[in-house]
């Protein structure tokens, strides 16, 4: 699903590169790629391995069940992070090869490029300690309500010392919306875009963090960045399907504005 993020960036106008690999059935997912216009080069092709997939069973609360076959994932990328300029970019470290999560995030913290930390769904496969040690090495900490508690539980901190650890933590709730912890402040909510519409969750977690990427590039604030993922996600679940959904910019300026105010 992290390619709906991808898609969001890329209809903004942006241009992400996706640093993974593929396997020996990559043809059709190049040419998906190509109809969307989002670049391969960074993606390596592992010949011996099907691409990873994962086949996910969502209810209306947004729980999940996940069958799971890592395939080519099992792979680093070896992606060279030479001649990258920090100040050009911002990057998302989402559920992929383990030692490329962790080898990423020490690149970035290196170089000084935006980093968002993203466990996700590869959280139950981590250690507490270099769990703990992406999340304190990244600016930004984004997870659903149950992973938060899988992460306290995985590394034994505190939500106290997890606050301490990272600059950022943004924190998904369903339907619920979204809490923001910066800094010492208090914690800032933002509600959902209300729709009567509800059709599919599954999805709605990524196109969010499309939305709010986008945000962090054009400069606004982390609370309106956060709104503009949220608006991304009533998109996403009044249809059927991960990558159904579709709004122009006009309509996405309007719902914001609507929403949340200019």
């Amino acid at each position: 699903p992290f390619i709906i993020t991808v898609i969001i960036i890329t209809n903004s106008r942006e241009n992400p590169r996706v640093l993974a690999t593929i396997g020996y059935d990559y043809h059709r997912y190049y040419e998906w790629f190509s109809q969307h216009k989002i670049s391969t080069d960074d993606v390596s092709i592992i010949e011996s391995e099907a691409t990873a997939s994962a086949y996910i069973t969502t209810d209306s609360s947004d729980n999940q069940i996940t069958g799971f076959n890592p395939g080519a994932m099992k792979f680093g990328s070896g992606f060279d992070f030479e001649g990258i300029k920090p100040s050009e970019c911002i990057a998302i470290v989402a559920p992929g090869n383990l030692g490329d999560m962790a080898s990423y995030t020490d690149v970035h913290k290196e170089k000084g490029i935006y980093s968002i930390f993203d466990p996700g769904q590869s959280l139950p496969v981590w250690d507490g300690p270099a769990l703990a040690n992406c999340i304190s090495r990244s600016n930004m900490l984004v997870s659903n309500d149950y992973e938060l508690s899988l992460i306290l539980d995985k590394t034994g901190l505190t939500m106290d010392s997890l606050k301490a650890s990272v600059e950022t933590i943004v924190t998904t709730k369903g339907e619920q919306g979204c809490d923001i912890y910066a800094g010492s402040g208090q914690v800032v909510s933002v509600p959902v875009v209300d729709t009567d519409n509800v059709v599919d969750p599954t999805g709605a977690g990524d196109a969010f963090r499309g939305g709010l990427i986008k945000g962090l590039i054009d400069g606004v604030s982390i609370e309106r960045a956060c709104q503009m993922g949220t608006v991304c996600s009533h998109y996403v679940i009044q249809s059927y399907g991960t990558q159904k959904y579709s709004f122009t910019s006009d309509e996405f300026n309007t719902k914001l504005t609507e929403s949340f105010g200019s």
